[in-house]
C-alpha cells in the first residue's frame, strides 16, 4: 500500500512527539487509514521487526506475542480497528530475536480527526526485561512496579479499581513436593491471570504468593466475577508437570473514586480486606467498603487524613483512659489506655475506624510507639498518687511479629523511666494468628521482665481457651457481651462462672468488661472476679479529665 508523503511526514511528526514523552518505552504510531506504521528502532533491533515502518504492523508484531496471551492480543487490536475501543491497555509475553520471551505492558489510544474517524493509533510498549521493578519468576511487575503504576493511577483523578488476591496454604505445596515445584505453579497460576483478565486490567506478583490487579475499565462487579472465574478454574482442577494441585485464594478489592488519596493507604486497605477475606468469608473478594453507613463522608478521605497525621507529628492523636476498678474494695486499681483521633472536619474517631486498616501499613509501628511513649508518660502521674496503678496497653499484632519490638519496648521503657510493675499489655484477637512460638517467646520475654500479660475479649474469636494452654497470662478479660443480659439470662451467669474456673485453673486473674449498672456490678462480684471495667464507673476519658477525676482530687 502506498502512502502520501504528507501522510507521511504527520506520521513522523506524530512519532517524534510521543518519543519525546515516552521515555525508556518502543513508541509507535500507526496511519489507520492506511495502516502504515512506524515503530522505535530499538523495537525492530529487540525484536527482529522487519523494518521501522510496516504495513499491517499489528499483524506483524502479533506473530510475536506468546501463543498463550494472543488471543486477548487479537481481541483488543479488533476492539480498536472495528471501532469498539479507543484505547489499548494490556500486558502480555513478546518474542525478542534470541527466541526468548520478555514481559511487556502496551498502551495506545486513538487520534481522531474532525469528522471523529479513527485517523491515528499512537502509544508505547514497555520491555520489562530490560527495566527494574519486574519479577524474575513470573515476567510480572513487581511489587515496586504495582506503586508505580498505582501511583500513575492515582494522579490521572479519573477512577479505577485496584484488586489484590493471595494463593492460600500454600506452605503445605513446599513442604510436600519442594520448593522448585511451588516456583512452577506460581508460574503457571500467573499466567492464567493474566489470560482470564486479557485487556481488562494489569498485572503484579507482589510479595511471596500475593498478586494484584489495577484497571481503569472493569467495574467492582465485573472484578468480582472475574474472581470468581479464577476460582473456578482451580476447582476445576489445576495440573502443574501432570500433578493435579490444589489451591484456594483469598481477594480484596477497592473501588477508587475519591482524590486525593495515597498509593499507601489504598493497598492497606487491599491487606485489610484480603485478611478479611481469608479468615471470615471462605475466600470469597473482600469489598473495602468506602462508604460510612448512614454518613456522606469517604473512608480513604478519613484514612489519608489519619495517615497524614502520623507524619505530622501525630497531630490529632490522644490517649482517653477508661480506670480499671478493683472488685473488692472498687477502688481505682488501673486504666486500659485507649487511642483516639479528632480533626475539624470528622470529629473524634475511634480506633475501630482505622487501626485495623492501619495495621497494614508501613506507618503503623512509629504510632505504635508513639502510643507506648504517651500511654507510659501519662501513667507516671497516675503512679506518682497510686504506686500500684497498672496501665493497661494494647498491643497489636503487627508490633509482636516485628524481630526489633522486644528490643523497643526496652529502649522506651529506659527513655520514660517507667516502672515494669506498674505495666500490663493486653492481647487483641488478631495476635492469635502469630505463629505460637514467636508468641510465646516474646510474652515471656515480658513477662520475665516483671510486665504483665493480659487476654482481651475472652470467649470471643478463635481458640480463646486453646492459647492458654501455651502462653501464661496474668489477666483474662471477659468480654462485655457475655455480662450484658445477665440480670435476667441465667446461661450468661453459667457462662461467667465457667469463665472464671477455667481462668483458676491456669491462675489468671479475671477482669470483666461491660459493667453497666449497679445490678450487672453485684451480680458481677458474686463470682471470683478480680477487677471490673465499665459505664458504670465510667467510659474512657481524656486524660485531663481522669486526672481531675482520679488523681487531683
Amino acid at each position: 500500500m502506498t502512502i502520501s508523503d504528507a501522510r507521511k511526514h504527520r506520521l513522523e511528526g506524530l512519532f517524534r512527539a510521543f518519543s519525546i514523552v515516552a521515555d525508556g518505552t518502543y513508541v509507535y504510531v500507526c496511519d489507520m487509514i492506511n495502516n502504515y506504521s512506524k515503530w522505535s528502532k530499538s523495537a525492530v533491533d529487540y525484536f527482529g521487526l522487519p523494518d521501522e515502518y510496516m504495513e499491517d504492523a499489528g499483524k506483524i508484531w502479533g506473530e510475536h506475542v506468546h501463543p498463550d496471551d494472543k488471543a486477548s492480543y487479537d481481541e483488543s487490536i479488533n476492539e480498536l480497528f472495528s471501532g469498539k475501543s479507543s484505547s489499548h491497555d494490556m500486558q502480555y509475553r513478546a518474542l525478542g530475536r534470541d527466541g526468548n520471551y520478555v514481559m511487556c505492558t502496551c498502551r495506545g489510544v486513538i487520534l481522531y480527526n474532525e469528522d471523529h474517524v479513527p485517523e491515528y493509533f499512537c502509544g508505547a510498549i514497555r520491555n520489562h526485561g530490560l527495566y527494574g521493578h519486574v519479577n524474575g519468576l513470573t515476567g510480572l511487575r513487581n511489587k515496586y512496579g504495582f506503586f508505580e503504576d498505582l501511583k500513575v493511577a492515582i494522579s490521572k483523578e479519573q477512577g479505577f479499581v485496584v484488586s489484590a488476591l493471595s494463593l492460600t496454604h500454600f506452605s503445605a505445596i513446599n513442604t510436600v513436593y519442594g520448593y522448585e515445584f511451588g516456583n512452577l505453579v506460581v508460574q503457571k497460576f500467573a499466567r492464567k491471570l493474566v489470560e482470564v483478565i486479557g485487556n481488562r486490567g494489569l498485572i503484579y506478583r507482589l510479595d511471596g504468593v500475593k498478586f494484584g490487579i489495577i484497571s481503569d475499565i472493569l467495574s467492582i462487579d465485573e472484578l468480582k466475577s472475574y474472581y470468581e472465574r479464577i476460582r473456578k478454574m482451580l476447582n476445576d482442577g489445576f495440573v502443574v508437570d501432570n500433578r493435579a494441585v490444589s489451591l484456594q485464594t483469598s481477594a480484596g478489592a477497592l473501588e477508587v473514586d475519591h482524590f486525593p488519596v495515597s498509593d499507601k493507604v489504598v493497598y492497606s486497605c487491599l491487606v485489610y480486606s484480603v485478611g478479611n477475606s481469608k479468615r471470615y468469608r471462605q475466600g470469597d473478594m473482600e469489598v473495602f467498603d468506602n462508604k460510612v453507613s448512614g454518613e456522606n463522608i469517604e473512608k480513604l478521605d478519613k484514612l489519608e487524613a489519619i495517615r497524614n497525621s502520623v507524619a505530622n507529628d501525630y497531630e490529632g492523636f490522644c490517649l482517653y483512659y477508661q480506670p480499671v476498678i478493683d472488685a473488692e474494695t472498687e477502688k481505682l486499681k488501673g486504666a486500659e489506655a485507649l487511642i483516639r483521633w479528632r480533626n475539624d472536619k470528622f470529629g473524634l474517631v475511634f480506633p475501630n475506624d482505622f487501626i485495623p486498616v492501619l495495621e497494614n501499613d508501613t506507618i503503623f509501628p512509629a504510632l505504635g510507639e508513639w502510643i507506648l511513649i504517651q500511654a507510659m508518660t501519662d501513667a507516671k502521674r497516675f503512679i506518682a498518687k497510686y504506686p500500684d496503678f497498672v496501665i493497661n496497653i494494647n498491643l497489636s499484632y503487627v508490633q509482636l511479629k516485628r524481630t526489633d519490638f522486644v528490643e523497643t519496648v526496652c529502649r522506651i521503657l529506659a527513655e520514660t523511666g517507667f516502672p515494669t510493675r506498674n505495666l500490663c499489655f493486653e492481647l487483641t484477637e488478631r495476635c492469635r494468628f502469630i505463629d505460637k512460638e514467636i508468641l510465646y517467646s516474646t510474652l515471656t520475654t515480658f513477662r520475665d521482665m516483671g510486665i504483665r500479660i493480659a487476654l482481651d475479649d475472652f470467649g470471643t474469636g478463635f481458640a480463646s481457651i486453646d492459647i492458654l494452654k501455651y502462653i501464661p497470662f496474668d489477666t483474662i478479660k471477659i468480654e462485655r457481651v457475655f455480662v450484658k443480659d445477665i440480670t435476667f439470662n441465667e446461661k450468661e451467669k453459667k457462662l461467667l462462672g465457667f469463665f472464671t474456673g477455667v481462668a483458676a485453673i491456669y491462675g489468671s486473674d479475671v477482669c470483666v468488661e461491660g459493667v453497666e449498672d449497679e445490678v450487672i456490678r453485684d451480680i458481677v462480684k458474686k463470682y471470683h472476679v478480680d477487677s471490673l471495667q465499665g459505664y458504670f464507673y465510667s467510659k474512657a476519658i481524656a486524660f485531663e479529665d481522669f486526672n481531675a477525676k482520679y488523681i487531683d482530687v
